[in-house]
């Protein structure tokens, strides 16, 4: 899969992780300026274990859990992509290996998981919190490059 990189603030592109991506930066800078708006803790701690467990199960090679905590549009992205089932097409993905969460930034529905070595973005769905992009590296004043993303 090529990497990608987030739409900006301005661009036509309108997919879930842009959006993600873009609430979670426009919230955080809020959050600066109004000075410690928080989220619950449960929303932290869900959005930091589900974000944990995918990446348990990418270091694991249980690839069946790790399409498990994918958002819905990731999921068909990846299989649209590789031309095959979820689990065989996360086996040939070359995500990084991702070590402890340094940070955990949730803004509403949205997070981003800041990990040694990896970025992860989740939106929280009825089921629970899922992995809308994978594998995403800050490129400066740019948006992130991510490898695994939603259409």
């Amino acid at each position: 899969m090529k990497p990608i990189l987030l739409p900006g603030a301005g661009s036509p592109v309108s997919s879930t992780v842009a959006r993600a991506a873009r609430a979670v930066l426009c919230a955080g800078a809020v959050g600066v300026l109004v000075g410690g708006c928080g989220a619950p803790a449960a929303r932290v701690d869900g959005a930091r274990a589900a974000g944990e467990r995918f990446e348990r199960a990418l270091a694991s090679g249980d690839h069946e859990a790790a399409c498990r905590l994918l958002a819905p549009e990731t999921l068909g992205q990846l299989e649209q992509d590789e031309k095959k089932a979820c689990a065989e097409a996360m086996g040939t993905e070359d995500l990084p290996t991702a070590g402890a969460v340094r940070t955990t930034g949730v803004y509403g529905r949205q997070a981003m998981l800041r990990l040694d070595g990896d970025t992860l973005f989740l939106s929280q769905f009825s089921g629970g919190w899922k992995v809308v992009a994978g594998g995403c590296t800050p490129q400066g004043e740019q948006p992130y490059q991510c490898l695994l993303k939603g259409g």
